[in-house]
């Protein structure tokens, strides 16, 4: 296993990019169906027009519930089969920046740590940022904690 922590240690600092999703008013809906969260601003493109957004937004939560998705786009380096992934937390979320709909959103993940907990059981620590295309702020930035096993 130390052959594969050294790797995995290489991979830290190093960016990785999702694809490009996009966020639209029926992914936003059924969001809102999903969570009981019907918010005019996430739901209601006329009246939310008199907001500043200009128009309805994507739940902060949505946004944070794509995570697993997006992620499954980014590469990874090469590893043997894991046994299982499971995701372990989140630390100082935040939700920075509104995804309003229509929008197209990606992750940029950096693995800042990774720790052998037990025998073939890891910890990775990874800064997660959810870009929106032609925005200068992020949508969301996060620490990310998964555990795996191989």
């Amino acid at each position: 296993m130390t052959g594969l922590l050294e790797a995995l240690r290489a991979e830290i600092g190093v960016v990785r990019h999702s694809e490009w999703l996009f966020v639209d008013q029926p992914m936003i809906d059924r969001f809102a169906d999903a969570t009981y969260d019907h918010q005019f601003i996430h739901v209601d493109p006329i009246r939310a027009t008199e907001t500043p957004f200009g128009g309805t937004i994507a739940h902060g939560f949505l946004t944070l519930s794509l995570l697993p998705h997006l992620r499954t786009s980014i590469p990874s380096p090469p590893m043997p089969p894991l046994k299982m992934g499971v995701n372990y937390g989140l630390d100082r979320v935040r939700f920075v920046y509104p995804v309003r709909s229509g929008s197209r959103i990606r992750a940029a993940l950096t693995l800042t740590d990774i720790e052998e907990k037990s025998a073939g059981h890891f910890q990775q620590t990874a800064d997660i940022v959810v870009e929106i295309e032609g925005e200068e702020k992020p949508a969301l930035v996060a620490t990310w904690l998964g555990r795996f096993a191989i």
